[in-house]
């Protein structure tokens, strides 16, 4: 019987589609396989045999312990560094406290000085003047080098009872100030003049013997006479014949003019004859010309 050969069965087809970016096959091998080979075969080593053979949360406690104890370490070298500058400091800054106290100390001593050597200053020249007898005596009131007491006047002048804030462009505006009301450095040097020029020998202003040599001057809205800062009110004595001097002054033209600031301003003042006034020497006398005195009649100055 003759046997037909068998024929070789068909292949099959493939009945997949192909895929849509098949013909990206280099972006697809980059994709793919972005890690190089050698560097993915030593990952796939050391996943297998691992550097340390600790498990990975041992391994964190480890390193979290490690981290504890250098911040504790760190913290520990700042406390002594800490303990080791803070008795330099201490005593740096106790020296300065001491150098401070000290200067405090010293000044107050000058201070002291000075006051006792002007003290003995004004006890000479009182004394000097005593020894000239009369022309002596009359030298040191006018000089306001020794006290004095006698009848005379009291005058006392004081801001307005609501100085402060009113502005204006009166001519008492023309130094910058809005308070026109408030006794100025010039309203003083007006008053003190008019009661020199009204026959006054004398003249004090809050307790500060005035001199030939006296100024009378502004500090901000501060009033100095002789760099004494003076508060109101101002009270102003003046030695001389108590109700002639009042009536010159009044009549005079510093005394209207400090009518004018009592009516336009509302400056407060007041003026009074009084029997006795006292003033004291002024504070300091400044020799200017001196000549020695005649110690016998073939003595030449």
């Amino acid at each position: 019987m003759w046997v037909m050969p068998q024929q070789p069965p068909a292949r099959s087809t493939d009945s997949r589609p192909p895929r849509p970016d098949a013909s990206m096959s280099l972006l697809n091998n980059v994709m793919d396989h972005s890690l190089d080979d050698g560097y993915a075969e030593a990952a796939a080593r050391r996943g297998v045999t691992g550097r340390s053979h600790l498990p990975t949360t041992l391994r964190s406690r480890i390193g979290l312990a490690v981290g504890l104890v250098l911040a504790a370490l760190v913290v520990t070298v700042g406390a002594a560094q800490a303990r080791i500058a803070g008795p330099s400091d201490a005593k740096e800054r106790q020296k300065l406290i001491d150098r401070i106290d000290n200067g405090s100390t010293d000044a107050d001593d000058l201070e002291k000085d000075i006051d006792r050597l002007r003290s003995t200053v004004s006890r000479k020249q009182q004394e000097a003047l005593r020894k000239q007898g009369k022309q002596g005596q009359l030298a040191g009131l006018l000089a306001g080098a020794t006290p004095v007491r006698g009848p005379g006047v009291k005058l006392v002048v004081d801001d307005a009872k609501n100085a402060g804030g009113s502005g204006g462009d009166g001519p008492r505006d023309s130094d910058g100030f809005s308070d026109t009301g408030r006794v100025r450095d010039r309203d003083l040097q007006r008053v003190v003049n008019g009661l020199w020029e009204s026959g006054a020998e004398a003249v004090s202003v809050n307790g500060q013997r005035l001199t030939a040599l006296s100024a009378i001057r502004a500090a901000g809205s501060a009033i100095l006479v002789d760099n004494r800062p003076l508060v109101p009110p101002y009270t102003l004595l003046a030695v001389g014949d108590g109700p002639r001097l009042r009536s010159e002054f009044q009549s005079s033209a510093d005394g209207q003019y400090l009518q004018v600031l009592h009516e336009n301003y509302g400056v407060r003042t007041s003026i009074a004859a009084q029997e006795t006034v006292r003033l004291p020497a002024a504070p300091s006398l400044s020799v200017r010309t001196a000549q020695p005195a005649r110690k016998g009649k073939g003595s030449s100055s």
